[in-house]
């Protein structure tokens, strides 16, 4: 075996004995450093991998978005967003399911975690869908799914994380998740059209809404729009970097919570304890990911990967599935980003060498995340949901989400495809 197959084996063994992921990546690391190069130089490896993360001026945009994040969520726009979309779509058939996928895009425009948009919305959409008689299948499965727009649409943690490990430039990246998420909304609202037609009673129609109605819930959420226009048409226009954006967008959001009187010193404490928490754990996971990304760079493993595409003449197209598929099966048994920062030491050097571009294939990459968090076993939207919905069986939100996994599936199938997708906007923005 292999010094990789060896560490790789180390690592599996590790996490089913559930020894955190992160500390797994960076004993794991530690360890093939020292086996290969001896204490002392693996002991200044990791140590200098510490201190340049630690000192790290473009990973100061994680903690700020994540901080932008939290005030987004407890200045309460969430409740404006559904009510915004409630109006618009929630006469038609399965509208108020619609409205939940539409309200998560635009929370999650300004949140950029999953978790949190699918923990939100389950306390805004969720009575509503109830008390209109939805079944709790569709209920739960558009939340769910709905969710993941997060990491999707920009700003997203898991990009940035992606184009900090990978060395992609984070505006084009942010560009390149707008049209794939504008898409992935559209069919997950067809999704729902669909099931509503094969089962009326899974969604029907709530009362319409007049245009008095809609433009008085419009004026609801100028601050989500406010507050994206200014940090992506700032960031796309090169009026500043992605960090400054991501300051202005936390400055930003206090600013929104402050004025609705969200705050207090009791809240905003608790927000800053929340990110410093989340920072902390993100950057656990980061420093053992680039450990081990050490480790792996010092074995053969992604030339022997290479060699073995050319050797045997497998189509990159060929190659790019089975990384897909490889995806969506670990997805579906770990945590989604320790998952990416495992398997990018190996996957992206050989992805650039057959041509791919990276932007482009941090896109597949968030999609395959997307498909994770709402696939069984361990899908973590499907938990947030469950937690929150006591009411509603595992088997019933199992059951709720598998037309949306599909729905994904069938959008990353489009985006391997036809990579403009992901590229035009970039491009046409000249990034």
């Amino acid at each position: 075996m292999t010094e990789a197959s060896i560490g790789l084996l180390a690592m599996l063994i590790l996490a089913f004995a559930r020894v955190p992921l992160a500390i797994a990546m960076g004993l794991v690391g530690f360890a093939g450093l020292w086996w290969m190069r001896g204490l002392n130089p693996a002991l200044a490896s990791v140590t200098s991998t510490v201190y340049e993360a630690g000192f790290e001026y473009t990973l100061s945009v994680v903690p700020l978005f994540i901080l932008m994040g939290n005030f987004v969520t407890r200045a309460g726009m969430s409740r404006e967003l559904y009510r915004a979309a409630y109006t618009l779509v929630g006469h038609f058939r399965g509208g108020l399911g619609m409205a939940t996928v539409m309200a998560c895009a635009g929370f999650g425009s300004v949140c950029g975690s999953s978790i949190a948009t699918a923990a939100t919305m389950t306390k805004v959409a969720y009575p509503s869908m109830k008390d209109h008689g939805y079944s709790g299948q569709l209920a739960a499965g558009a939340i769910a799914a709905g969710g993941t727009l997060g990491i999707l649409i920009p700003p997203s943690t898991i990009l940035v994380i992606y184009g900090l490990v990978t060395e992609t430039s984070i505006g084009k990246l942010f560009a390149a998740g707008m049209v794939p998420g504008l898409l992935a909304v559209f069919m997950m609202c067809m999704t729902i059209a669909f099931i509503t037609w094969r089962d009326p009673a899974s969604g029907p129609a709530a009362e319409r809404s007049s245009w008095a109605e809609r433009f008085d819930a419009m004026k609801d959420v100028w601050a989500v729009a406010v507050l994206f226009v200014i940090v992506m048409g700032g960031i796309y226009g090169g009026v500043f970097t992605t960090t400054e954006g991501a300051g202005i967008g936390a400055f930003g959001a206090f600013i929104i919570a402050l004025l609705r009187r969200s705050l207090n010193f009791s809240v905003t404490l608790d927000i800053l304890v929340e990110s410093a928490r989340t920072t902390g754990m993100l950057f656990m996971i980061l420093v053992g990911a680039l450990v081990f990304a050490n480790f792996v760079n010092f074995t053969t493993l992604p030339s022997d990967l290479k060699s073995l595409v050319s050797t045997h003449n497998i189509s990159p197209i060929a190659v790019m599935i089975a990384i897909c598929a490889i995806y969506i099966i670990l997805g579906a048994a770990m945590e989604e980003l320790s998952m990416v920062l495992l398997t990018l030491p190996v996957f992206f050097p050989l992805v650039v060498s057959l041509g791919f571009d990276p932007v482009w294939f941090g896109i597949v990459i968030v999609l395959v995340v997307m498909i994770g968090l709402i696939s069984p076993p361990v899908g973590m939207n499907m938990f947030v949901v469950r937690n929150m919905l006591p009411e509603l069986s595992t088997a019933t939100i199992f059951k709720g989400v598998m037309p949306f996994v599909c729905t994904l599936v069938v959008v990353l199938a489009l985006l391997v495809a036809f990579p403009q997708i992901a590229l035009f906007l970039p491009q046409a923005l000249k990034l």
